[in-house]
């Protein structure tokens, strides 16, 4: 066995790689000697490279460079300084309400902080009555999840009246910018998806339910849909048949292309546990079969999906 030139942490240039590499490992076999290495530039993880003594020939070997101190000290310190701000989340457990224009009250933060980030994977309802924050609670966990870099794109669905609403609340509260998809904006697309032109979109219920809308939307996959007003997303059952309303179509194809899942309303039973379990099947299909299941969970306090509290609760 022939001693090399090189061995690993060494960085390499040949004809057998698009860039400069590091070497992982090197094991000389027989004549020929092993190489496993990874792009410096890249980060490409290349593989097995097998070499004979000819080619070890040819590659050249990179001098090691020292540390001069020579660079430049502001994008030193940015690079830190954002470094530190995306672990923020670690030191900081209440980092997405310092960080908004909100001061929230307790029940807010029992249901974000208590409730939902606990969730690994969030699929739930939040049903509050009338007046409770839900939109301060949808916005504090949609900060929380992109500090913890578990959410890139997000859809909000709600019906057309809110939008404007929602628009202002995401950019004034939370620095959060939304772009709206509606006929206009699907007209002006010529031929692309419409729904993959922005990471945060926010459109209405009744456009996205119509059949030419739903077939481009299911096309794409979101790390997080908010859908307000969510107990439009109905569906009956009459006897052994269910009938599901457009709207309801359009909550089957969320649940199936979303990771995380938030409904907000204030009135989600209706006085129908069908119905309500129907809404819940949305967010976990299979998870409550029947209604004398889903209604055994509620009253045990097992009902992960769901969580409701009257004003008379709400703590202040």
């Amino acid at each position: 066995m022939e001693d090399l030139r090189f061995g690993p942490g060494d960085i390499l240039e040949g004809d057998y790689w698009p860039e400069p590499v590091r070497v992982l490992t090197v094991n000389q076999v027989g004549n020929l000697t092993r190489l496993e290495v990874v792009g410096t530039e890249s980060g490409r993880f290349y593989g097995e490279t097998w070499l004979g003594r000819s080619d070890l020939a040819s590659l050249k070997v990179q001098a090691p460079q020292g540390f001069t101190f020579s660079g430049d000290g502001e994008a030193a310190f940015l690079a830190l300084e954002a470094r530190r701000i995306r672990l923020a989340h670690l030191f900081d457990p209440l980092q997405a309400v310092h960080t908004s224009q909100v001061d929230p009250l307790p029940h807010q933060i029992d249901a974000v902080y208590h409730h939902m980030l606990r969730q690994a994977r969030l699929r739930f309802l939040l049903a509050d009555d009338p007046g409770a924050g839900k939109t301060i609670m949808a916005g504090l966990l949609l900060k929380e999840l992109k500090y913890r870099s578990l959410v890139e794109r997000t859809l909000i669905v709600v019906p057309g009246h809110l939008i404007d609403q929602w628009l202002r609340e995401m950019c004034e509260r939370f620095g959060e910018r939304f772009r709206v998809v509606d006929r206009a904006a699907l007209k002006g697309s010529w031929r692309e998806n419409p729904w993959r032109s922005y990471p945060q979109l926010i459109t209405s219920m009744d456009f996205a339910k119509q059949d030419d809308i739903l077939a481009s939307l299911g096309e794409v996959d979101w790390d997080l849909v908010i859908v307000d007003e969510a107990h439009k997303l109905s569906a009956w059952r009459y006897g052994d048949k269910t009938k599901k309303t457009q709207r309801y179509r359009l909550g089957e194809v969320l649940s199936k292309t979303s990771r995380f899942l938030l409904f907000l309303t204030a009135t989600p039973h209706r006085g129908d546990p069908e119905n309500f379990r129907l809404l819940l099947e949305l967010l976990e299909p299979g998870m409550y079969a029947s209604v004398d299941i889903l209604s055994e969970a509620s009253r045990r306090g097992e009902n992960i999906l769901f969580l409701r509290r009257l004003k008379e609760d709400l703590k202040t």
